[in-house]
């Protein structure tokens, strides 16, 4: 068993787990799992740069990353930023900013990067498992871009495309620096154009029909799940691996693109940084049920954090 540390940098958040993996056997045994909303993304479809307050957010957030990492004693730390990052023209400040405060090089992967670790990470623990059916299409929707990713037990077919719940937000629900509350039908149809052009994209690469089961991972599936499990607080255990109908992701969808942001932060399983993406995030969601055909998404906690965990205990470059 290794100590590892893994730190996921999306477009909207940043998560840390600290595990005792063994890679061999997939055995794992978390210490600590966090997220902090940061909105590192925050103008970067629209300005190409990562703005001066979203770093320091991102920043302060290393820097209590940083303190738990040495309190658990990890002994290797893999720091991995994706889209945000990817996008911005000054990603070189923020790759300073984090070698200074946790001491190692960010490495900012390609989308078929992140797209293997999401895969790893969700489907790893599912080896020799016969309850799902096999291929599993894992979709993992993010703050900048949503991954797609075919496979039985490798990686078969990958594909990353830009249709994030952040980046959906700000370019279509934004009116003169607030998010409309709730959107007008005209912006949320903009946004399911935006996102059908972008599995038209997807699909050039990864088959969307035919896949045995359909792997949700990340915030915007695991909220929609806490609401159809009517919870009364977020509980990751009830969670993971929770089926959620087609039918029932369309009428949550109805419901928040209807509702305000009052309403939408008071559903209890709700993050706060979570009240105004929620709704593109959703819009996401049900699109990818509709145009792969799934009856039911099968929902799992364990994501690109936990393949970032795994890659960190093997060591070595990533691959894809």
């Amino acid at each position: 068993m290794t100590r590892v540390a893994a730190v996921d940098c999306g477009t909207n958040s940043i998560r840390l787990l600290v595990a005792d993996v063994d890679p061999a056997t997939g055995s794992f045994t978390e210490l600590d799992r966090r997220m902090t909303i940061v909105r590192l993304g925050q103008g970067v479809d629209e300005t190409g740069r990562l703005a001066p307050e979203a770093l320091e957010r991102t920043f302060a957030a290393c820097r209590a990353y940083a303190a738990a990492i040495e309190e658990l004693g990890a002994e290797r730390i893999r720091f991995v930023a994706t889209s945000a990052s990817r996008d911005a023209e000054n990603s070189a400040e923020f790759v300073a900013g984090v070698r200074d405060i946790l001491g190692v090089e960010p490495e900012v992967i390609t989308g078929d990067q992140e797209a293997q670790l999401s895969f790893d990470g969700a489907t790893r623990e599912l080896a020799g498992s016969d309850h799902l059916a096999k291929p599993y299409l894992v979709v993992d929707i993010g703050g900048g871009s949503t991954e797609f990713v075919l496979g039985s037990d490798e990686v078969e077919a990958a594909r990353s495309v830009d249709i994030g719940c952040v980046r959906m937000t700000e370019r279509h629900l934004v009116v003169d620096g607030a998010v409309m509350d709730p959107p007008s039908h005209e912006r949320a149809a903009a946004i399911r154009a935006d996102i059908d052009a972008a599995l038209d994209v997807a699909e050039r690469t990864v088959p969307l029909t035919g896949a045995g089961t359909l792997v949700g991972l990340a915030g915007t599936v695991t909220t929609i799940a806490g609401i159809a499990l009517e919870l009364e607080a977020y509980d990751p255990k009830a969670i993971h691996h929770a089926r959620v109908s087609r039918g029932q992701v369309r009428a949550i969808t109805e419901h928040l693109l209807r509702s305000t942001h009052e309403e939408r932060a008071a559903l209890p399983v709700m993050h706060p940084g979570r009240v105004d993406v929620i709704g593109a995030g959703a819009l996401v969601l049900l699109g990818v049920m509709e145009r792969t055909g799934a009856h039911e998404v099968v929902v799992s906690e364990h994501d690109i954090l936990d393949g970032i965990a795994f890659k960190a205990a093997e060591g070595g470059p990533f691959g894809g």
